[in-house]
């Protein structure tokens, strides 16, 4: 790296005493560093005309690459400087209900344990609605159970895709099949998500599809409710993936139950982001590590996959 800005010093003042003049260093010194960086690379990068400097072709090249490498770390270094402030960094980040009690927590956790002068604030609303105040500026991006299509006005990032798992007590008498099917479900004790979301279509979706109708026993819109109500209930449910924890289980007595269609279910979980115009320098870098975060699975548990 700085040799690099060195070689790009010397181009842009075409000789090598303007430039150590420039650089603040000794003419041999920064001849030095040249020639090592040449040795390097394995190629001439000037033709030495006179006084006069003049680029190879490997030059022009790698006097490119220079810029570029200039260009990408003063770009690092604006976004850097967000998290070198005293005074707190605040991002609102807006969620649907469900992203909001299964993959938010995490990241959460994860940002503030990396930034601590960060101040993040949430605003929940069904996907649409989160959509709408991504559009209005009024939360700096949105996490959603679906994709935002078809609007030119919202930039939609694909983060991770999650599947359904049925959930039940550990003694409940289903558990004795050593194959279920999504027949199984078929008049089964349950507890829902309530009507009106992403999540509960695609569940809903699911059922009509395979001719299931489960004995719904109630409607929640809160997964930790829910799981807190099967073992009471003798009930069932209905969970994504990202939600579930071994300890969660653990503690509420449950047991997972893999069934071949559900896994065969999936809903994409994205991140939407408005104008990129609009975007702060460590609004973009927090978008950023939001997307490597999920790229690199720390969402998902682990024990369950």
């Amino acid at each position: 790296m700085e040799d690099m800005r060195l070689f790009a010093t010397v181009v842009e003042h075409t000789s090598l005493n303007k430039a150590a003049e420039r650089l603040n260093v000794s003419q041999p010194a920064l001849s030095r560093r040249i020639s090592r960086l040449e040795a390097e690379l394995g190629v001439e990068l000037f033709r030495r005309i006179g006084k006069r400097l003049e680029l190879t072709a490997a030059g022009q090249l790698t006097y490119e690459f220079a810029l570029e490498l200039r260009r990408f770390h003063g770009s690092y270094l604006q976004k850097l400087n967000a998290f070198k402030t005293d005074e707190a960094q605040i991002v609102t980040i807006g969620a649907s209900l469900t992203t909001l009690q299964t993959t938010l927590p995490d990241l959460i956790t994860a940002m503030t344990e990396k930034h601590p002068s960060l101040e993040i604030k949430a605003v929940t609303g069904k996907s649409h609605e989160i959509a709408t105040l991504v559009k209005e500026r009024k939360v700096d991006f949105g996490l959603v159970a679906s994709a935002v299509a078809d609007d030119p006005a919202i930039t939609s990032l694909p983060l991770f895709d999650d599947h359904l798992m049925l959930v039940l007590p550990r003694t409940h008498f289903i558990l004795e099949k050593t194959q279920l099917e999504m027949a199984d479900l078929n008049g089964l004790p349950m507890i829902l998500f309530a009507p009106g979301t992403w999540y509960r279509t695609l569940t809903d979706e699911l059922l009509r599809r395979h001719g299931v109708k489960p004995d719904v026993r109630m409607e929640i819109d809160s997964f930790e409710a829910i799981v807190r109500l099967l073992s009471a209930s003798r009930a069932g449910t209905l969970l994504p993936k990202s939600y579930l924890r071994r300890q969660l289980l653990e503690d509420n007595d449950l047991y997972v139950v893999r069934v071949r269609n559900l896994e065969q279910t999936k809903r994409t979980t994205s991140l939407v982001h408005g104008d990129p115009a609009w975007l702060t320098p460590s609004i973009r870098f927090l978008i950023e590590e939001t997307s490597a975060f999920f790229a690199r699975g720390a969402h998902l548990p682990k024990e369950l996959s």
